[in-house]
């Protein structure tokens, strides 16, 4: 596969999470227990996490484990997400990004999975923060192409409960987004109660 551009990913995240109010932060979203605030969170920081995985600058943004708990939505963060996903973008169109080894979640891998992994979370989160506040999230081609191709190679072999749940069988002739999101746990069906 040849190495994705994030970058439409992460300006149409930016453009969702621009729509985020206050009074959706508590909404449910199709992550189980996680309200819309908390994986805002989440991408707030997994944007400076593999960012950082992307130039293999190692240290406490790629060494903790996303199962360590998600920290607090920061005050600040409708001004700094932006800033992260933007890195984050151009940290993986350095093709030295995509070579070796790094981190993520504090877990070693290569620089060709973490970027993958990147385009997964962008993708997957995008479409749980979408649904949950009932709006629309096009990721665009090649991050929801990189997304899908992880999670096919992902789920060949035993999966981790805590990174997705049960694959939700979709037809084969679903949309992409469809696919990507029963491959990661999701139902693509989910709306808000």
């Amino acid at each position: 596969m040849t190495q994705p551009d994030l970058t439409i990913a992460t300006e149409a995240m930016t453009d969702l999470l621009a729509t985020v109010t206050d009074a959706d932060l508590e909404r449910t979203t199709p992550c189980p227990g996680l309200p819309v605030g908390v994986v805002v969170s989440h991408v707030h920081g997994l944007s400076q996490a593999f960012a950082a995985a992307a130039r293999k600058d190692l240290g406490p943004l790629t060494s903790t484990p996303p199962t360590d708990g998600i920290a607090p939505l920061p005050a600040d963060w409708r001004s700094t997400a932006p800033v992260h996903l933007s890195r984050l973008a151009a940290a993986w169109q350095d093709p030295a990004a995509w070579t070796g080894m790094t981190a993520a979640g504090g877990v070693e891998l290569p620089g060709e999975v973490a970027g993958l992994v990147a385009a997964d979370e962008i993708v997957v989160h995008g479409w749980d923060i979408a649904r949950a506040t009932g709006r629309t999230f096009d990721p665009g081609e090649e991050a929801l192409a990189a997304a899908h191709a992880f999670l096919v190679e992902s789920r060949k072999g035993p999966v981790s409960p805590e990174l997705f749940g049960p694959e939700v069988p979709v037809p084969d002739d679903a949309p992409l987004l469809d696919r990507v999101v029963g491959l990661a746990g999701r139902d693509p069906g989910w709306a808000p109660r």
